[in-house]
């Protein structure tokens, strides 16, 4: 019925387009990574141009919109009759193909389900089209009989073949395939037989001449791109564009046997083949940006008033029912269920995270940092004693107690690499030995046991193809006597919660699995030897996840958004487990701190003041005067050093099992304020309390919950939204009081608008990697120059790295924010290829262990091999940063690490900024000001002024003049605090 109304209203959304009083326009005369068709009367062209598809006259002007832009519809092929076009489209939260007429009527979709369908296009004879599908679990050739409404696929081989396009008499079809012995470009004759006739590092997207005897397609190297021609009779190749050209992805469009359109530069060129002569067609779409004003959400900085704590990490229920033990304020707490004020297990300022409990009651397991590296403890609650179970080189963390209390399953992070993925390990608890379980999987959930003892079961990713990364969540049997991997899931289709502690979690008896999906909690029979036995049972219908089986299989304790409930199985009644914890911001006390600056970068003005004294009084600055004799207050001598703002890193995704290190390492970098877009949202709340409350140091904390996706996810903190948990994730938002929200990669347009409503109605920004429709109803932030698309390529970059006039100027008008993340495309690893003694300082060395050190330069050698590609690709970016800010743009610094490590990457990332041409004034004020700008945070924080928190930094060398001087910080200053950097390089002691 959703699809039916969105077909039903298209003329009633037709308005987008239409300009009212509070509407911007902005006119797009260039396009990033656009496609175009040829009408068969050759009159007209049809485009897609930021995700709508629009008309053209061949020989250039207006462009005529005719779909909305809530449907991302891409690559268009007309019919025959040249009275319709069919496209794919987002609409509906998958790529599905849609028709439409060619004046903008009829909207329509025609295929349906949970596959991606892809790059359609009409058979001459317009009784058939041809496009891309991954309904057998890989890319294959299908064709539909377009009166028949008929599927009947063409190709199936284990590698993925897409990019379909008919000859001109409808026999045959050329295609591209990535079958590993020959990938690039092949024919599929009438009678089934293949022929590979080129080849080419990533092909896409074959177009025959009008006779049939050539083709041309696209290749690239990731740095440049071409179009390739191919004669068929002599099976030579020649390259059809010149060497700076920067051609997109797509079909070109044959005029005759000499006139071929294609995209390129951002514009559509028409080229004579035969006298390479090459002309533009020129064209304006006009697009209007609706962009609402709102008030932000106000901060608190200065109080010490109680707050109740929302990092609540893994709680889990005792066998006999009575107690929860859980995660909170960077140590373990014991609740009993009737009192709500829980017991501290541990007090220390270490991580200590994952409690587990032994079937017996008397045990608990949990993963703790306190030896140095995330390892494996058990602490006896009988007499209070504790242990350390496991002491690998890597971090080991989800323990979870075997059904005979003889052996811990757990995960550990092989070489405690990013790449190599999660291992599944048993630990002996009388003995410590441990056992490999499985090979390396890509970031598991939590292990649970059959009942008795002979499986393990967990949440694991499945990708859909090996062409695009994204897939679902399933569950994952894994037998201990041998027995091959069994992949299942409670629902076919449906991916179940964000992997971690969200299921499967196994009832005692064996009977029964519990999970969460949808946003709320599930239980699905099973048999104890792991075979499904009914379908699922519905138990809530708020928010659930953390779900954990009382010993008697009765009822289940979870976590209703920020409380704690338990559902009892035989009837559904559920209760409210009472807890009453709070965290208090620490402040400084009141008096006041003076620091001598010889030279202060402000944050506002691109030139020092010389030899001030910021006088601080608590956690705020009071004034900033002539420096002058102080001899009665503490007085910090920064002399001969310079002063500036403290630094954010606004793209950074964290976890307590990264250990206690993180808050200092951020410090030690001089940066005070992080901006999480994506993360389990009670790990990152715990994060928050425990830094702001003062039980670790650590920089502030702006966080939002997990990477809202669509109906297909890849990261383990990516959460699929579905029409009917949507409002629950809005509310967690609202609950547990998120800076911001960030959607992600396959969630649909209609969604993240109705996301944007309500981030906005809370006071909340919201950042996606999308930048239109997106930047027309307010989404404020968009993530990387050119990132992971739902499309294959991205709308922001061309594959070679090159922006244009359409992104510049939606960008600039809609005054959008960009987080760049250069050092994530290249800047980390050309800096560190060119000068490895970069990995010699001291923050790194000091924070890292020597294993982990390694690991990283191993797998950064391997990122550098193709350095010139790196290089040539990441000129684009720079190029892409320069524009924006001479466009009046203020980009925020972020890295995305922990794919580099934390601090580190975000001086390489200024520096990339300026080996790109940005001046160290600006390149230094996207990691100040303008990132608080973003944050909506610029009257506390961001630049040196009086009346703002004391968040600051005292560095050796002279940052203006070079930039990596940032980096060599001798004291922060957050809130009023005092830290050096040898404070902050030494490990805390255990108490």
């Amino acid at each position: 019925m959703r699809f039916l109304f969105l077909a039903c209203c298209y003329f009633l959304c037709v308005g987008i387009f239409a300009q009212s009083a509070d509407s911007i326009r902005v006119s797009l005369r260039e396009g990033t990574n656009m496609a175009i068709a040829l009408s068969p009367d050759k009159n007209m062209l049809a485009l897609d141009l930021q995700g709508t598809i629009w008309t053209l006259p061949t020989a250039g002007g207006i462009a005529k919109a005719l779909t909305d832009n809530l449907g991302d519809c891409r690559q268009p092929s007309w019919a025959p009759n040249g009275n319709t076009l069919v496209f794919q489209s987002y609409r509906d939260g998958g790529w599905h193909l849609w028709t439409i007429d060619k004046d903008g009527r009829n909207l329509k979709q025609i295929t349906f389900g949970i596959q991606d369908d892809r790059e359609p296009q009409w058979s001459p004879d317009g009784k058939r089209i041809v496009f891309s599908s991954d309904r057998n679990n890989n890319y294959d050739l299908w064709e539909m009989d377009v009166e028949k409404e008929v599927f009947r696929p063409l190709t199936n081989n284990p590698g993925n073949d897409y990019n379909p396009c008919y000859a001109p008499d409808g026999k045959s079809i050329a295609f591209i395939s990535d079958r590993s012995s020959t990938p690039g470009v092949f024919i599929l004759a009438a009678d089934g037989s293949e022929l590979h006739v080129a080849s080419g590092p990533r092909a896409a997207a074959p177009s025959y001449s009008l006779n049939g005897g050539q083709i041309i397609f696209f290749t690239t190297n990731g740095a440049e791109s071409k179009l390739l021609q191919v004669d068929l009779a002599s099976q030579k190749v020649f390259e059809f564009t010149e060497k700076a050209e920067d051609p997109f992805p797509f079909r070109t469009a044959w005029i005759s046997d000499n006139e071929i359109l294609y995209t390129a530069d951002g514009l559509i060129r028409k080229r004579d083949v035969g006298k390479k002569k090459n002309s533009v067609i020129s064209f304006e779409a006009n697009v209007y940006l609706h962009r609402p004003t709102y008030t932000r959400k106000q901060y608190d900085f200065d109080s010490s008033t109680p707050r109740p704590v929302k990092g609540l990490m893994g709680p889990g229920v005792s066998p006999d029912g009575k107690k929860v033990v859980f995660a909170a304020l960077g140590n373990l707490w014991l609740l009993t269920i009737g009192d709500p004020s829980p017991v501290a297990l541990t007090q220390n300022a270490f991580v200590n995270i994952q409690p587990a409990w032994s079937p017996d009651n008397e045990q608990i397991a949990y993963t703790s940092d306190r030896d140095g590296s995330l390892d494996i403890w058990i602490k006896n609650l009988r007499t209070n004693s504790e242990q350390r179970l496991t002491r690998m080189l890597e971090n080991e963390e989800m323990p979870t107690w075997s059904p005979d209390g003889k052996f811990i399953a757990f995960l550990s992070n092989e070489g405690n690499s990013l790449l190599a993925g999660i291992t599944l390990w048993q630990a002996d608890v009388a003995t410590g030995e441990t056992r490999k379980l499985h090979a390396p999987i890509s970031t598991p959930g939590q292990p649970t046991w059959s009942p008795d003892g002979q499986h393990v079961l967990l949440s694991a990713f499945v990708p859909y193809s090996s062409k695009f990364r994204e897939g679902i969540n399933k569950f994952l049997l894994i037998s201990m006597k041998g027995e091959p991997d069994r992949y299942f899931s409670p629902t076919e289709g449906k991916t179940i919660a964000s992997r971690g502690k969200n299921g499967p979690v196994w009832a005692p008896d064996g009977r029964k699995l519990a999970y969460t999906q949808d946003g709320v909690l599930w239980t699905l029979p099973m048999t104890p030897t792991g075979d499904v036995a009914g379908p699922p049972v519905r138990l809530t219908n708020e928010l659930s996840e953390n779900p954990s089986w009382s010993g008697d299989s009765k009822s289940i304790v979870y976590l209703a958004t920020d409380q704690l409930k338990r559902v009892t199985l035989s009837d559904g009644h559920i209760e409210l487990i009472p807890l009453e914890l709070s965290w208090k911001q620490k402040q400084p006390v009141s008096s006041k701190k003076i620091i001598h600056a010889g030279r202060l970068f402000d944050g506002q003005n691109n030139a020092y003041r010389y030899n001030v004294d910021i006088i601080i009084k608590g956690n705020r600055i009071q004034e900033i005067i002539p420096h002058r004799d102080h001899t009665t207050d503490e007085v910090i001598d920064a002399s001969n050093s310079t002063v500036i703002p403290g630094m954010f890193d606004m793209h950074a995704h964290q976890s307590e099992s990264e250990g206690e290190k993180t808050g200092r390492g951020w410090l030690s970098y001089g940066i005070t304020s992080v901006r999480e877009p994506g993360s389990d949202p009670y790990d990152a709340a715990l994060r928050k309390e425990v830094w702001s409350s003062g039980v670790r140091p650590g920089p502030r904390e702006f966080f939002t919950g997990a990477l809202q996706d669509g109906s297909r996810v890849y990261y383990n903190i990516a959460n699929s939204v579905s029409a009917g948990s949507a409002e629950l994730e809005l509310g967690r938002a609202r609950a547990m009081g998120f800076d911001f929200l960030k959607t992600y990669v396959r969630m649909p347009d209609y969604m993240q608008k109705r996301f944007t409503t309500f981030a906005h109605q809370n006071g909340m920004a919201v950042s996606s990697h999308e930048i239109y429709p997106a930047a027309s109803y307010g989404v404020d932030a968009i993530e990387h120059v050119g990132a992971t698309s739902r499309r294959g390529y991205s709308p922001v970059r061309s594959l070679a790295g090159r922006t244009y006039q359409d992104v510049i100027a939606l960008i600039t008008q809609a005054k959008v924010r960009i987080t760049p993340t250069a050092a994530l495309v290249g800047g980390f690893n050309l800096l560190t290829y060119r000068e490895p003694a970069l990995l010699q300082h001291r923050q790194y060395v000091t924070l890292h262990s020597a294993s982990f050190r390694k690991t990283y330069e191993e797998e950064l050698k391997k990122r550098q091999a193709d350095i010139n590609i790196t290089q040539l690709s990441l000129k684009g970016v720079q190029n892409t940063v320069v524009k924006l800010v001479n466009a009046g743009n203020h980009i925020t610094a972020g890295t995305d690490s922990p794919f580099m490590p934390y601090g580190f990457s975000i001086h390489l990332e200024l520096q990339t900024y300026v080996d790109g041409g940005l001046s160290t004034y600006h390149a230094l004020q996207s990691a100040t000001l303008w990132a608080a700008e973003s944050l909506g945070v610029e009257k506390d924080l961001g630049s040196i002024e009086a009346g703002k928190l004391a968040d600051i930094v005292i560095i050796d060398g002279d940052p203006l003049k070079n930039i990596r001087d940032a980096w060599n910080v001798r004291i922060v200053m957050k809130n009023g605090f005092i830290y050096t950097i040898d404070t902050l390089l030494t490990r805390p002691t255990l108490k």
